[in-house]
């Protein structure tokens, strides 16, 4: 059964006001756990974690396209096994054209009046997670001297970093299509983004250079995935961010802060917690969880993301 998209929709019509054209139109805890649907300019996003037939998922987008005003509706397919499945089997589950409407290509998004480039038909990620708006938002507010961005993806915490007036940010991803994305994000706002602030490779791997150069930093940001494969092996964030944690204390500064991200249903803030201290344990690190930031209004019940800021002293 459909919920009422025109009411769920309503509750958040104040967001572009507000400066913010990227948001989550109705979340999963509103439609029974059936779908979610994300806004960006006059393209919206389904993601489904139910199975329908082609029929029904153009019927629903259909209506959530019409309820919400928009020119295209892209399809995201997510089941249980899609990050695994990923990279065998992309296109079913990204379909690079509009399920609904017309093809809109690359849009030009805002969130809290900053412009970034959303590819709605890329991929099952489109350039920027909703849900980590409050934490942007905190890094903008609080940027210090010196940032180190990791699992940088589109660079938007790097991004608003640089916009809070950080002299440093560099941004680390294993991808050098996205830190090419970073940095058009990057020019929309006026900021230039010469190639030595975008840092190829293995996070893992330039923790340990960076450390073993002596760089320090006032605030290094983890938002890994969940779970991810690479030639490095296979990570999963419940068994390996303590080690990830541990990596990045080295090289934040004393009295600096490490920001921790998590989205991961199945990993309680308890145990998230207990797996960033064991991390700082074993560097040799002490420090304490200063900040707690949620997700944003436009999803309401929502346990899934975890993000702690641990300011961190010896």
């Amino acid at each position: 059964m459909i919920p009422d998209l025109a009411a769920l929709l309503a509750r958040r019509a104040h967001l572009p006001g507000q400066g913010t054209t990227f948001y989550r139109g109705v979340h999963t805890t509103e439609s029974g756990g059936q779908f979610a649907l994300d806004l960006a300019g006059d393209a919206g996003v389904l993601s489904l974690y139910t199975d329908l037939t082609v029929q029904d998922e153009v019927a629903l987008a259909a209506a959530c396209g019409t309820a919400a005003g928009l020119a295209a509706v892209y399809l995201k397919r997510r089941p249980p096994e899609a990050r695994h499945a990923a990279n065998v089997a992309r296109e079913w589950l990204s379909p690079p054209e509009p399920v609904w409407g017309e093809a809109r290509g690359e849009i030009t998004a805002l969130e809290s009046a900053v412009p970034f480039l959303i590819r709605p038909g890329a991929d099952l990620s489109i350039g920027l997670f909703a849900d980590a708006r409050p934490a942007r938002g905190w890094v903008r507010a609080h940027a210090p001297a010196r940032v180190l961005n990791t699992f940088a993806y589109s660079c938007g915490f790097g991004l608003s970093a640089a916009l809070g007036g950080a002299d440093t940010v560099k941004n680390v991803d294993l991808s050098r299509k996205v830190l090419a994305w970073g940095q058009e994000n990057y020019a929309l706002s006026g900021l230039d983004a010469p190639d030595a602030d975008f840092l190829y490779g293995d996070v893992f791997g330039w923790l340990r250079r960076l450390h073993r150069r002596g760089d320090v930093f006032d605030l290094v940001i983890l938002d890994p995935p969940s779970f991810a494969r690479s030639k490095a092996g296979v990570w999963r964030a419940e068994h390996d961010y303590a080690r990830l944690a541990a990596l990045a204390a080295e090289v934040t500064a004393p009295g600096g802060t490490l920001l921790t991200l998590l989205n991961h249903a199945g990993v309680s803030p308890t145990t998230f917690d207990r797996m960033v201290e064991a991390g700082l344990a074993e560097a040799g690190r002490r420090g304490r969880a200063a900040r707690r930031l949620g997700v944003g209004e436009d999803y309401p019940g929502a346990a899934h993301l975890k993000v702690v800021a641990w300011e961190l002293s010896g």
